[in-house]
Order: structure tokens, then C-alpha cells, then sequence
């Protein structure tokens, strides 16, 4: 499945390039009827291990093929952290795809509650306050190890104060199925 959905992401982002034909929706449902179900995504691309772009649905609300194409497409060109990609950037890009599961509410009395709650490398986590929301993926885990520092950069990401949780923010937890290209050295699925 994982290599199917690595296709799908690649040959999306190609197309828009004109690098590729369009994806035949049609013909991969019929193939693989699993791609309409509803599915949350995300899309990470990078190049020679630096983020070049990420964009994702966090609540299933479309199709798996729909999420992931609308998800490649945002990732390679409408990031707003980032210029769309070339297509010489694109020949040098890796691709993952994080599948994630419905996010479940996390009930906490403090901060220290909220980390002995936290499955480092496991959860990803979304945080709501004031209006404002942002969520990391588990894998944002292998840069920011320490829960301090993963949180501190979480409440910046929602453009709120480092030391929010103060504040008792809404959790949702989440995890990830993730898949990823390997460049011939191996990278494991």
C-alpha cells in the first residue's frame, strides 16, 4: 500500500509540473477500492533531509486519493513557508506520507499531568487556544526530543507564547502509519 501511495503523491506533484500525464482516479479505485475511503493525510517532502514542504489534513473528510493528491499539490506548491517547487528541485525530492489516525481529545490537569500523558515519538499532538491551532506529526519527535522544547515550538507554530501551556491549551493526540521513499540506501517503510 505504501508504495502505491508514494506513486500517487509523485505522479501528482509531476503532473503539475507537466512532467507526467494526470492521475486516472477512476482506474486506481477500480484497482485498489481502499483509496475511497476517508482518510487524513499529510504530505512531507525534502530534500537532502531539509523540509521543502508539509501540508496535511488532520480530520478525514475526503477520499485517500483525494486527500492525497490535494495534499502533494499543496505540499510541492502552495507551502506558504516555502516558493513552489521546480522541477528540478523535484527531481531530488523524497516523499513521505503520514497516514493519521482520528485525533482523540487528551483530558490533563497541568503540565506535568499533560507529560507523563505524552508518548514522545508515538504521539503526534495537536493544540488549540484562543482560536489558534497547530499540530506535529510524531516524527517532529526525532528533532525536538525534549517535551519542553517540542512544546515551546508548538505554541510559537500557533503563534502564541512559548510557555503556553500555562494556559491549559486543548490536546488532541493522534498517531501516524508513515511511509517513505528510500534512495537505494534503505530507509525502511
Amino acid at each position: 500500500m505504501g508504495e502505491l501511495l508514494l506513486k500517487i503523491v509523485r505522479q501528482a506533484i509531476a503532473a503539475r509540473l507537466g512532467l507526467a500525464p494526470q492521475i486516472d482516479k477512476q482506474k486506481l479505485i477500480k484497482e485498489h477500492p481502499e483509496l475511497m475511503h476517508k482518510q487524513a493525510t499529510f504530505v512531507t517532502l525534502t530534500i537532502g533531509g531539509q523540509l521543502r514542504g508539509c501540508i496535511g489534513s488532520i480530520i478525514p473528510h475526503r477520499s485517500l486519493i483525494d486527500d492525497l493528491v490535494a495534499n502533494a499539490e499543496a505540499a510541492a506548491f502552495e507551502d506558504p513557508r516555502f516558493s513552489p517547487l521546480s522541477a528540478q528541485e523535484f527531481e531530488n525530492v523524497d516523499i513521505e506520507v503520514s497516514l493519521l489516525s482520528v485525533p482523540r481529545q487528551l483530558e490533563y490537569k497541568d503540565a506535568q499531568d499533560l507529560r507523563a500523558k505524552i508518548t514522545p515519538g508515538e504521539d503526534g499532538v495537536i493544540l488549540q487556544l484562543d482560536g489558534r491551532q497547530a499540530t506535529f506529526l510524531p516524527q517532529v519527535w526525532e528533532e525536538l526530543k525534549d517535551f519542553d522544547l517540542f512544546f515551546a515550538h508548538l505554541c510559537v507554530k500557533a503563534g502564541l507564547p512559548q510557555n503556553c501551556l500555562q494556559y491549559h491549551p486543548v490536546i488532541y493526540t493522534y498517531r501516524v502509519e508513515k511511509f517513505k521513499e528510500c534512495d537505494g540506501a534503505g530507509c525502511g517503510v
